[in-house]
């Protein structure tokens, strides 16, 4: 800034969740003196000792999580939250941006090459998972390579790129989407996640057998998700009348709920109602209904509470092939914020209890037949 000549400048920290803190200091704690507004009027550098003026100076920072950030410091910025693309976005980024600059840099032109939508989406759910544009970016640009090869090779004519073409040039799939079909077995349950690079199903499986009454937690699971299996356990305990079944059905039972992809950590407080329904189908002997997907924290007393990341996930369920998905009802006020194509595909039921959610969750008991 003395060498600008000027003390209003912008400022852009990049990747701020990813400041750590060890033997040689904490930058977060020299970045609150920084960002605070009240106080950066006098900063002083420990190097120089010499005060100066950083009140006029716009800081914008980025970061991909808010977790990580310290409390304090987040305390003291303004939070813009900048959902993911949905595949309707980045295809027609792709077709309008994307594909021409590669061709441009590749040295092609559009006789040479072009790629139909299946194709791009194809690319975007089976060889990227983010909520950006980086990585699609570079596998446009693979396959611009591999073209530009042949045309150097003298190939002639145009390539167009479709479906059954994407994994001749960027081969295997490097992602599997979850398949909504996969629900229909009893203990099985799908809910949506919120990751960093946009959202996500997980399903949730658990089990019983002979045991002492002891609940076993597998998948890598943060103490937050931990507490909201205990909770949803004991809950569906408390209502087993409710679900016609007799108390004497949870003595001597060992209960395991597993999360798959053991290496990946997860953690949450939006997977109660999931827990909840894994283990009630798993009681009840009721499958989860098809195509159906849920989000919600729980409380001791069946009450659903509010989650975040709405649109995210909302996207998730979209890929996973999800129809329907239910979510407590203080969230009916971010409906307003999902893209209106989303709207069109899925079916939104809110829902205040866990006991309202289940009677929409499960599948409607087999009667049984009366002999003559």
């Amino acid at each position: 800034m003395k060498r600008a000549g000027t003390k209003n400048p912008v400022f852009m920290l990049d990747e701020i969740d990813k400041v750590g803190k060890d033997f040689r200091g904490d930058p977060a704690s020299a970045l609150l003196e920084v960002l605070d507004p009240e106080q950066n009027d006098t900063f002083s550098d420990h190097y120089l000792d010499v005060p100066f003026d950083l009140s006029k100076v716009m800081f914008i920072t980025t970061a991909n999580m808010l977790d990580t950030i310290p409390d304090v410091l987040l305390d003291r910025m303004e939070v813009i939250r900048i959902p993911g693309y949905t595949d309707l976005e980045k295809v027609q980024i792709a077709k309008k941006f994307l594909i021409p600059r590669e061709l441009n840099e590749h040295g092609l032109k559009k006789k040479d090459l072009s790629f139909t939508s299946k194709a791009l989406r194809n690319i975007i759910n089976y060889y990227t998972r983010e909520s950006g544009l980086r990585n699609l970016d570079r596998e446009l640009a693979a396959i611009c390579r591999k073209v530009a090869k042949d045309v150097a090779m003298g190939k002639k004519g145009k390539v167009t790129v479709n479906p059954e073409d994407v994994q001749k040039y960027l081969g295997a799939p490097k992602f599997v989407r979850e398949l909504a079909e996969r629900v229909a077995r009893v203990g099985v349950a799908p809910g949506l996640a919120w990751t960093p690079t946009g959202g996500d199903v997980l399903f949730i499986e658990a089990t019983k057998m002979k045991g002492k009454g002891n609940l076993s937690l597998t998948g890598h699971l943060g103490d937050v998700m931990k507490e909201s299996v205990q909770a949803a356990y004991s809950y569906i305990r408390t209502i087993a009348k409710k679900l016609d079944l007799d108390e004497s059905a949870f003595d001597n039972v060992d209960v395991h709920v597993h999360v798959p992809s053991g290496a990946v950590p997860k953690d949450g407080p939006s997977a109660g109602i999931v827990m909840a329904a894994a283990i009630s189908s798993l009681f009840t002997g009721r499958p989860v209904k098809p195509r159906i997907a849920m989000t919600g924290e729980i409380t001791l007393r069946g009450m659903l509470l509010p989650i975040g990341g709405l649109k995210e996930k909302s996207l998730g369920a979209y890929r996973a092939g999800i129809k329907t998905i239910i979510l407590p009802e203080a969230n009916k006020k971010d409906i307003d914020e999902i893209p209106e194509e989303l709207k069109k595909k899925l079916t939104y039921k809110f829902v205040k209890t866990i006991d309202e959610a289940i009677k929409l969750i499960l599948e409607t008991p087999k009667k049984k037949s009366k002999k003559k």
